[in-house]
């Protein structure tokens, strides 16, 4: 059978800092990296935080200090005229737009603009009405699971299933809810533990620095990898820093899609492009020096040499102690017929 492509997911989030050009932009140098699709985030911050909520470490460094979780969100709001301008643009780039709802109403509005393929938020893993509604759509989920426990996992994947959703339209990413995520705490083995123990199709949503991880993961399996990235890591604005530049969205993906065919088939083959090398650096047994016809042959008058044109070294022992057919001149191929 056979592999399925990784899909890679461009993550562009909400680092169109609220402003359709930077989206529109965001959305070409995805397709123009190779990504299969760009991401970004639907949510109404009136039904997403409090106006007291507090912000993550990492926002407070990288926006206003001064203004809450709430005043941020709101200024990173998509508004309908702007999804349905991203979605020209993506299919006019040739790319897959895709958003994450944070509650059941952005999710309905996704629907209405035809949208197929959802992705759970992380932060939403335990919103039971919304896994319930996104369950009984039964279509193409991705679920990330960063903060959560195995069991935390499998009670929503029950709750997916459960509404609704078959099993081969779910798939699960191993995530680090860190911004950006510390290389020790990224536990990538999870990716195999979590396949094992879900037996589901697993993805990797990357928050580490650099491009590295997610080209590691396409080694471990992950169908499907997440990365964040925008247009100008110096730009104001919670997810850039910890983001990854165009040049370099460019790069992995092309790394992925050279791994994903190194990795090749479950089986230990000759491959074609090295089949013309076996002559030249195996060996054959040759004559160490001259042997006379009858003479035995042993260890000390055979010798094995490049290239493999005669008899394989695999086959010494069944010449040792047995007389020779011909005369042989020192460095002679060896021959039996």
């Amino acid at each position: 059978m056979k592999k399925k492509k990784i899909f890679i997911i461009a993550e562009a989030g909400v680092n169109h800092n609220g402003k359709i050009k930077f989206a529109k932009n965001l959305i070409k140098e995805a397709a123009k990296s190779g990504a299969d699709a760009v991401k970004f985030q639907t949510f109404k911050a009136d039904t997403l935080v409090t106006k007291k909520a507090k912000k993550a470490k990492y926002q407070i460094s990288k926006h206003d200090k001064n203004k809450k979780q709430y005043q941020m969100l709101k200024q990173l709001e998509l508004t309908k005229k702007m999804h349905l301008e991203c979605i020209k643009e993506c299919k006019k780039n040739n790319i897959l737009f895709m958003s994450s709802p944070f509650d059941i109403e952005s999710a309905n509005f996704l629907i209405k603009l035809k949208v197929n393929v959802f992705k759970i938020p992380s932060g939403e893993i335990t919103n039971l009405p919304l896994l319930r509604f996104l369950g009984k759509l039964n279509k193409k989920l991705i679920l990330s699971t960063g903060m959560s426990t195995i069991k935390e996992i499998k009670d929503a994947i029950r709750v997916l299933i459960k509404s609704g959703t078959k099993r081969n339209k779910l798939t699960v990413l191993h995530c680090n809810s860190e911004y950006p995520s510390p290389f020790k705490d990224l536990n990538l083995n999870a990716i195999k533990y979590m396949r094992d123990k879900l037996k589901l199709d697993i993805g990797y949503s990357d928050h580490s620095i650099g491009i590295e991880v997610p080209i590691a993961v396409a080694a471990l399996g992950a169908t499907i990898i997440e990365k964040h990235f925008t247009l100008n890591k110096k730009m104001f604005g919670p997810d850039h820093s910890t983001s990854i530049e165009p040049h370099e969205l460019k790069i992995m993906v092309d790394k992925i899609r050279n791994i994903e065919i190194a990795m090749g088939k479950f089986k230990k083959i000759v491959t074609n492009s090295e089949k013309k090398n076996i002559k030249i650096v195996r060996k054959s047994i040759y004559a160490a020096c001259e042997i006379q016809k009858n003479q035995f042959f042993s260890s000390k008058n055979l010798q094995i040499l490049r290239p493999y044109i005669g008899i394989s070294p695999m086959k010494i022992d069944t010449l040792i102690g047995k007389k020779s057919k011909f005369n042989f001149k020192k460095g002679q191929l060896i021959k039996i017929n």
